[in-house]
């Protein structure tokens, strides 16, 4: 089953109907039309402990761009992914332990399907860890992915402050020891070298006596919000000519979708990283996103397609 393709009637953002389905040079846009609906992620808000200026979501102390969600927003929606089979329930911020209920709604989230947090690992991990301990017992396994942006300190710590490498590597120790499951969420830089830089990582894993094999999951520069970078276009014809039916499938907005709160009401969003556009705003409900047409036109779908990135660590679509 598939649904109809559905478009903005009228400009949104100064988006019009035609740039939504067509290239600047009138090229059919390339699309994702999800198959499924397997992993549910929840957006904290933007509030943060720390200001990284190379955020993607602009995330800062007290920002509100994104409101901070409580147990009595997500319920509905987890009520829903209950009904709907979803596989996979994952947190993201913003700093999502900084939020006051992110206790309690994991502990109904972990009675529907494994979990997964973002974290920066600094400072509100270690202060609520003695509360994550009993999730230990629910019936989903509950995993944390800490961001470390390079294997070494100096060039960690520039970006996020001194002392937040040493913070983050403990976070990771501390969970390992509490029997989370972990993963590291790592910068991509132009012209890398992948082979070297994860035995950078594995040489510093081995080092914190954590396991050198931990997933570790490498991200391009989205930039910020609202920044719209000149990327090149994808097309019907791009997503045709390199990529097949496997490898669309494995784009995350093919199997996920994303809820969160603005301006007081929770939306549900086509992808983790395409909230600053609103014509990716799919729906009140997960039943009415689940299966509607994604049209590759943000800056970030080009990462996406370039560079198969992707938040997702759930392990089947």
């Amino acid at each position: 089953m598939t649904e109809a393709l559905s478009t903005p009637e009228t400009a949104v953002n100064g988006q019009t109907r035609d740039d939504w389905l067509s290239t600047p040079l009138g090229d059919p846009r390339g699309y994702i039309q999800p198959h499924t609906l397997s992993e549910v992620w929840f957006h904290t808000g933007t509030a943060c402990n720390l200001a990284c200026p190379f955020c993607l979501e602009g995330s800062k102390p007290g920002d509100r761009r994104l409101e901070r969600i409580t147990y009595a927003d997500i319920l509905p929606f987890l009520d829903e992914a209950a009904e709907l089979g979803v596989g996979q329930l994952s947190f993201t911020g913003g700093e999502p332990l900084i939020i006051k209920d992110l206790v309690r709604m994991l502990d109904r989230a972990l009675q529907i399907a494994p979990c997964l947090v973002l974290t920066n690992g600094v400072d509100a991990l270690p202060r609520r860890l003695q509360k994550l301990a009993p999730l230990r017992a629910r019936p989903h396994p509950l995993a944390f992915r800490v961001s470390l942006d390079y294997p070494d300190a100096a060039r960690h710590d520039l970006g996020r402050g001194a002392g937040s490498f040493a913070k983050s590597c403990l976070s990771l120790q501390l969970l390992h020891a509490a029997g989370h499951r972990i993963s590291i969420a790592r910068q991509m830089e132009k012209g890398e070298s992948p082979a070297a830089v994860d035995a950078a990582y594995r040489d510093l894993l081995r080092a914190l006596a954590l396991p050198v094999d931990l997933n570790i999951v490498a991200f391009p520069d989205f930039g910020t919000p609202g920044e719209r970078p000149p990327v090149p276009h994808i097309t019907e014809s791009c997503m045709t000519t390199h990529h097949t039916e496997t490898s669309r499938r494995e784009f995350m907005c093919a199997y996920s979708k994303m809820v969160v709160k603005q301006s007081g009401r929770m939306r549900v969003y086509a992808c983790t990283l395409v909230d600053d556009d609103a014509a990716y705003d799919q729906g009140a409900t997960l039943a009415e996103s689940r299966l509607k047409r994604v049209m590759l036109r943000h800056h970030r779908c080009f990462s996406c397609f370039k560079y198969s990135a992707s938040c997702s660590e759930a392990k089947s679509h």
